[in-house]
């Protein structure tokens, strides 16, 4: 958690929206805030009021997992908070399953099959996506991911099971993904409703995140690249195991910090607030003290990532958890790795470490 919340200003206090109900926290921008069956339990999603070619109605941005109970509170926004307009468009900001699970049912229109649009997504998410629904397994589970976890130092068989089990994580949240898509790219520029909305691509948590920024609306919707209360996971999964995400987040984050000091921010997860570049400052900080304290550890002997995990997250991680954990472990490792900081050794156990240069 972020111990320097203080810092940070959140306009609408302690008030939660309850699943099924809106508020508005902007002209025309609507808080959403569905369940989550996780320790991260909600994310939030945004209505935006629309018109296009003439004909109003709303864009969804984001949509949570496929689950019978969030459907239900969908369907109730869809007969009571959308003046009786339809939805025009689904934008999702990337791949994850509680940002796209319910993206081809909403864009089908629930249920009741109320209308039929378009997904806008940006490639990089809307390929992988198809991918890890397509795949046996995924990043947080199958066999791949329990290899990649073991070759990494994760030896407690029974978690290494339950990864294996876990074949279908991806494919239960997100069951179906449109066949068509409108594609975004970096620097588009969108008209929604009164505002003009700018996507600001991202990287590292996911392959290509789709922030959007409006400067007349002083609005970030800043999907999952900028949260107030927790640090956005970055991690290196079995797709890409020699990858450098934390120096991609570290980047990225270099693209909102030239925004106004006022900008609202509306997170996926947590309060809206004020304060973007504080929060910034807060999440370099707190990278650059991991990174110290891996440089140390290494120092000390070589670690693999799992002997990593206890420094950096200090209580029980359930398996959910620890997928990410270990993630953002190597994500820390390989960025001091790949910058020539740290030699990685595989041991006669199979087992990668990671040592100081020359130590």
């Amino acid at each position: 958690m972020n111990i320097l919340e203080h810092q940070l200003d959140y306009p609408f206090g302690d008030t939660l929206v309850e699943p099924g109900h809106t508020r508005e926290v902007a002209p025309g921008i609507y808080w959403l805030r569905m369940p989550l069956p996780f320790v991260l339990d909600h994310i939030n999603l945004w209505l935006l009021r629309d018109e296009i070619d003439g004909r109003e109605g709303w864009t969804v941005v984001d949509c949570g997992i496929a689950d019978e109970t969030i459907k239900a509170h969908w369907e109730t926004i869809f007969d009571t908070q959308l003046d009786g307009l339809p939805v025009l468009r689904t934008l999702v900001t990337h791949c994850h399953p509680d940002h796209l699970g319910l993206a081809d049912w909403i864009c089908k229109g629930g249920a009741r099959e109320r209308w039929d649009v378009r997904l806008w997504i940006t490639l990089g998410e809307y390929m992988f996506g198809r991918v890890m629904a397509a795949g046996d397994g995924s990043n947080a589970g199958g066999a791949g991911a329990a290899r990649h976890f073991a070759r990494h130092g994760l030896a407690d068989e029974d978690a290494l099971e339950k990864l294996r089990n876990r074949r279908d994580y991806y494919s239960r949240l997100v069951p179906s993904i449109p066949s068509q898509f409108r594609r975004l790219r970096d620097g588009d520029s969108l008209r929604i409703g009164a505002h003009e909305w700018h996507v600001v691509a991202g990287y590292g948590h996911s392959p290509e995140h789709c922030a959007l920024f409006s400067k007349d609306a002083g609005v970030l919707i800043s999907g999952d690249m900028v949260l107030p209360r927790i640090s956005t996971n970055v991690s290196v999964f079995d797709i890409e195991p020699e990858g450098n995400p934390l120096a991609l987040y570290l980047e990225s984050l270099g693209r909102y910090e030239p925004m106004p000091a006022d900008t609202l921010v509306l997170p996926s997860h947590g309060r809206p607030f004020r304060g973007l570049v504080t929060r910034i400052a807060q999440l370099r900080t707190h990278h650059d003290a991991r990174l110290a304290e891996v440089r140390e550890a290494c120092a000390r002997a070589p670690q693999s990532a799992a002997e990593i995990v206890p420094m950096m997250f200090k209580r029980a991680l359930d398996v959910h958890q620890l997928t990410f954990a270990m993630g953002e472990a190597l994500a820390h490792l390989n960025l001091l790795w790949l910058a020539g900081e740290l030699e990685r050794v595989e041991g006669a156990d199979g087992v990668v470490r990671f040592s100081i240069q020359n130590a």
